[in-house]
C-alpha cells in the first residue's frame, strides 16, 4: 500500500474503534467522533465498550482521536462507521449517515476515498450518501473522488472473532477504486478479503447476513411456542435433532441489539419501495419481536399456578444487555419483558454486572441492583447468559428466592430440574 495513506475513521463505537486501532498500527489514523466524552476517554486509554484493551490502544502508535473537523481535513481515506438504526415505525433512520456524509462534503478533496461500513439497504451509498458529498464539495464521484463499501462484521463482546481474523468484503465505485480499497483492507485483515463486483452487491451481502440469522432464530422461536403448548421441552428437541450432521444449531431467545433485530428492516424497506412485499422476513421479525410478551405471560401463568400474587410481587431479572458478556444495552429486548411485567405493578429488580449503571438509568430510568438480597424474590427470570450469571450455583439461585417462587430460564442457563419453565 501507498505509505502516504492518511486515514480517518468516523464513528468510534463498537465498529469504528477496533478498525481505527488496527489501521493505526500501520498508517496515520484519526478516530473521529462527535461525542466529546467518548473522545476524552479514548485519549486517556479507556474504552468503555470493552472492545479494545488499554494495551491494544497503546499498541496503535499512529492513532489519535478528535472531535474537530479541521483535524481530519488532511486525511485522504475516510471510513464511515456510524450507527444505522430504525425509528419507532421500523423504518430506516439514516440521520447519522446523512450527517456524516454532509460533514464529509466539507473536507473531501481531489483524489480522496470515502468508504462506508454502516449497514444499509442496497443502493444507499450511491443514491443517498454520495450525492450529499458531491453537493457540498462541488466534486464528482469517479472524476474527483472515489467511493467504496466494506460491510462491518464486528460481533460485540466476541474476543475470538476480531477485525483482523474475520474475512472482509470490499467494493469500489470503479474497478481501480475497488482494487485500491481491497488492498487497503488486505494490509490489516489477516483472514483475507473478498472483492465484490459492485457496491450494491456488497451492501446486499451485509444486509442478508443478519436477515438470515433473524429468520432462522424466528423459526426456532416459533417451534418453542408450539412445543410449549404441547408440554415438550424445546431444548431437548433441539439437542435430539442436532444429532443430524446438517441440522443448524440455532436456539430460541430474545433478538435485540443493533444488528439482527434492525438490519432486516433495511432490506424490507427497500423491497417495499420497489413494489415487493417480503413475507418471510417480516413474519420472522414479528415472531422475534413478540417473544418478550410470551416470556412475561409465561412467568405470570407460572406465578398464578403457584398462587403468587403478581401485584407487588418482587421479581428479579438477571441480565439486561442485548447479549452475553457485553455492556451494550442498545435495543435490548429484555427491556420489553420488564415493561410487560411492569404493567402488572410488580416490583422489579434488574441485576447486570456488565451494564453501566449510569447509562441504564439515563436510557431506561432503571436503577440496577449491585447485590442480591436473600429470600426476597417471588420470581427470577434469567434473560442474559453472562458468565457471572452462569456461574451461580443452585444454592445461590435458590437463596435469593422466597420459599414459594418461580424461576424462568430464557437462555437455558440452569439445570432443568431447578427451574419452573424455560424458553
Amino acid at each position: 500500500m501507498d505509505q502516504q495513506v492518511k486515514l480517518c475513521v468516523i464513528g468510534q463505537g463498537y465498529v469504528g474503534l477496533p478498525l481505527a486501532v488496527e489501521f493505526g498500527k500501520l498508517y496515520p489514523t484519526i478516530g473521529f467522533d462527535i461525542k466529546e466524552d467518548r473522545i476524552r476517554e479514548l485519549q486517556s486509554g479507556i474504552d468503555s465498550t470493552l472492545e479494545c484493551s488499554k494495551e491494544e490502544l497503546a499498541e496503535s502508535t499512529q492513532l489519535s482521536f478528535s472531535t474537530k473537523l479541521e483535524d481530519i481535513a488532511e486525511a485522504n481515506v475516510y471510513i464511515v462507521t456510524v450507527p444505522t438504526p430504525i425509528d419507532d415505525y421500523k423504518t430506516p433512520n439514516l440521520t447519522p449517515l446523512i450527517k456524516a456524509s454532509e460533514m464529509l462534503g466539507k473536507v473531501v478533496k481531489q483524489g480522496d476515498y470515502v468508504i462506508y461500513e454502516s449497514t444499509v439497504y442496497p443502493g444507499a451509498t450511491e443514491e443517498d450518501c454520495i450525492p450529499l458529498i458531491e453537493a457540498r464539495s462541488g466534486l464528482k464521484l469517479n472524476e474527483d473522488f472515489f467511493a467504496g463499501y466494506s460491510p462491518e462484521r464486528i460481533n460485540p463482546g466476541d474476543k475470538e472473532h476480531r477485525v483482523t481474523n474475520i474475512l472482509k468484503v470490499t467494493s469500489g465505485s470503479t474497478p481501480e477504486a475497488a482494487e485500491y480499497i481491497d488492498q487497503l483492507y488486505a494490509s490489516i485483515i489477516k483472514a483475507g478479503t473478498h472483492k465484490a463486483s459492485s457496491i450494491r452487491v456488497a451492501e446486499a451481502a451485509k444486509v442478508i447476513e443478519n436477515t438470515q440469522r433473524d429468520v432462522n432464530i424466528a423459526l426456532v422461536n416459533e417451534l418453542s411456542l408450539i412445543f410449549d403448548k404441547m408440554g415438550i421441552d424445546t431444548l431437548e428437541v433441539l439437542e435430539a435433532a442436532g444429532t443430524k450432521w446438517n441440522f443448524l444449531p440455532f436456539r430460541p431467545g430474545l433478538v435485540g441489539g443493533h444488528c439482527i433485530g434492525v438490519d432486516p428492516y433495511y432490506l424490507t424497506y427497500k423491497a417495499q419501495s420497489i413494489g415487493y412485499h417480503p413475507e418471510m422476513i417480516l413474519s420472522g421479525r414479528r415472531i422475534n419481536d413478540n417473544m418478550s410478551g410470551h416470556i412475561a405471560e409465561k412467568v405470570l401463568r407460572l406465578m398464578t399456578e403457584k398462587k403468587i400474587q403478581m401485584v407487588d410481587a418482587n421479581i428479579l431479572v438477571l441480565g439486561l444487555t442485548f447479549k452475553e458478556n457485553c455492556p451494550d444495552i442498545r435495543n435490548t429486548k429484555v427491556i420489553d419483558v420488564i415493561k410487560d411485567l411492569d404493567d402488572f405493578h410488580a416490583n422489579i429488580d434488574v441485576y447486570d454486572p456488565w451494564a453501566d449503571a449510569l447509562e441504564v438509568k439515563d436510557e431506561y430510568d432503571i436503577d440496577l441492583v449491585s447485590t442480591l438480597e436473600n429470600g426476597k424474590y417471588d420470581a427470577v427470570i434469567a434473560c442474559v447468559s453472562h458468565d457471572q450469571i452462569k456461574s451461580m450455583s443452585t444454592s445461590e439461585l435458590k437463596a435469593v428466592c422466597k420459599p414459594n417462587h418461580v424461576i424462568y430460564d430464557v437462555k437455558h442457563i440452569f439445570d432443568k430440574d431447578i427451574v419452573d419453565g424455560r424458553l
